[in-house]
């Protein structure tokens, strides 16, 4: 620990030589090594059953045996299913981010209605989808849709509202025409933001497909799992997690050459950022207020079945019922403790491995390799194994939700600490500070902003990670359990109050994250 602070002294001017390139292999596979050894002598001793267990032999004759066709015909239709989710999200959300991006008048009216409607999380749609689309292919591509269309359009209308104002005028004297305008101009100036929206895309596009694979499918990768867990098949349930973290690690790899090819400049090329507020004016109104009207004349005709498509009269009274007779503060309340346990379980382990990758070197060569992999494979493919050793009650909810705060407070930790300057370890070291002391005066008020920025995505990731665990862990109580069960009586009114609710404090959530971030660092800007 004598290194806090100075990790970075030697600076990136020599790269390793290739002794330390293979120390660093060496380091990284040295907890894998652990594990599987004791993987091998836990199924040996039978320390737990083979059903909870099993050997990593029967997980090899697994693969071997699937591995012939069944299991590559699985993943196979689910890639495709991804592909063209992927295609029509990306595609909508490049067409609508840049007209709203290059549009203040779209951006006023149809921004407010976009990100009130983007705080409902996907996993809430889904009850609504299935009775609006059935169970089939066309539920999967829409569910997909939502997931992808969110993170491309945000950040493709960023990257295009913030392009240089000198191109602009530049292009209004060569009075280049529309379609000039979008390639020359500003497709290149948003193409940094828009392929951060499409990294995103990518991971909660594939997150999204297995949650929907798992609850409503008979082919793909999410149903093997499932059908896995069904027969206690834990050799098969061990074989699609490693496959899906596979794929997941792919993806990315691929997508960061892709990203190093297309980006020749090292920063976003927005010159001149003039972040500029959305109206809050009447006119953002415009569109929530006609989509009301026009949603209550579709009920009031009765063109669309009540059971499916309630009216917004209908919701409003499910709503009010549901909050006079408790039903729905209940609900909440146990969905938000849960929500704060796991964040309180994951974001704590968070916090504290963060802070040892980011003090110790040697801490991050051996585990940071493994957490990455860990990373890489989606938490709904955790579901099916979490179930077979937690059972379906508050246990296994509790890890989920935990799982899902774990690695946004890691990652802001380790680099926050990683970005400090090197001057402090200097100054600690000349001041005779131990470790105790640089940690409450150096690193933890200099890694703070990278910190409470970790601690606000671990709140919103803990309370989709709850309605995530409600999901698939049906218990007595909760929103989303509230929510499953009347869409089982086709209450739809009640299914789309719990929605509203759901979206609203998730919205809120996200707000006190941030009003926390921005109280705890409030000295940076002095």
């Amino acid at each position: 620990m004598n290194g806090v602070l100075s990790r970075n002294r030697a600076g990136p001017l020599r790269g390793p030589s290739a002794t330390q390139g293979r120390s660093y292999r060496f380091h990284a596979v040295i907890v894998p090594l652990a594990l599987v050894a004791l993987w091998v002598v836990a199924s040996r001793q039978h320390w737990m059953s083979e059903q909870i267990l099993p050997a990593p032999s029967l997980v090899w004759q697994s693969a071997v045996d699937f591995g012939s066709g069944e299991i590559w015909g699985h993943l196979w239709i689910s890639l495709q299913r991804l592909f063209w989710g992927l295609l029509a999200g990306i595609a909508s959300g490049l067409l609508l981010g840049t007209w709203m991006g290059s549009s203040r008048r779209a951006q006023t009216l149809v921004l407010p209605t976009f990100v009130a409607l983007a705080q409902i999380p996907t996993l809430a749609w889904i009850p609504l989808f299935m009775l609006l689309f059935g169970i089939g292919e066309l539920l999967k591509l829409v569910v997909l849709i939502k997931a992808v269309v969110v993170p491309v359009t945000l950040h493709t209308l960023v990257g295009v509202r913030d392009a240089q104002p000198k191109l602009r005028e530049a292009a209004a004297v060569l009075r280049l025409p529309p379609h000039l305008l979008f390639l020359r101009l500003l497709l290149p100036a948003a193409l940094p933001a828009f392929l951060t929206g499409v990294r995103l895309a990518l991971a909660t596009g594939w997150t999204s497909l297995l949650a929907v694979e798992l609850l409503a499918s008979s082919e793909g990768i999410g149903y093997l799992m499932v059908w896995g867990r069904q027969l206690f098949m834990l050799d098969l349930v061990f074989l699609c997690i490693i496959l899906i973290g596979l794929v997941g690690a792919l993806m990315d790899r691929s997508f960061s050459v892709l990203e190093r090819r297309l980006l020749l400049w090292p920063q976003p090329a927005t010159g001149e950022q003039r972040l500029r507020a959305t109206s809050q004016s009447w006119q953002s109104l415009l569109l929530p207020l006609g989509l009301l009207v026009l949603w209550q004349t579709i009920s009031f005709f009765g063109w669309v079945d009540h059971n499916i498509l309630t009216s917004p009269l209908g919701v409003l009274r499910a709503l009010l019922d549901g909050v006079a007779d408790g039903s729905l503060p209940q609900a909440l309340l146990l969905s938000l403790q849960r929500t704060l346990s796991g964040l309180l379980l994951g974001g704590g382990a968070g916090l504290l491995i963060g802070l040892w990758l980011g003090l110790s070197r040697n801490a991050e060569r051996v585990l940071g390799p493994s957490l990455s992999a860990l990373r890489q494979v989606a938490l709904f493919a955790w579901v099916p194994l979490l179930t077979a050793w937690f059972g379906l009650g508050e246990g296994a909810k509790l890890v989920f939700v935990g799982m899902a705060a774990f690695f946004p407070l890691l990652i802001a930790t380790q680099r926050g600490i990683a970005s400090l300057s090197p001057q402090l370890g200097e100054a600690a070291q000349a001041l005779r500070l131990n470790l105790a002391q640089r940690l409450r005066l150096l690193v933890l008020p200099g890694a703070a902003p990278a910190i409470f920025a970790g601690l606000r995505l671990s709140l919103i990731y803990a309370w989709l990670g709850t309605i995530g665990a409600e999901y698939f862990m049906p218990s007595d109580g909760g929103i989303a359990s509230l929510m499953l069960g009347a869409q089982q009586l086709f209450r739809m009114d009640q299914v789309m109050a719990a929605m509203v609710l759901i979206g609203l404090v998730g919205a809120l959530l996200g707000n006190l994250g941030q009003r926390l971030e921005s109280r705890a660092t409030r000295w940076r800007t002095a």
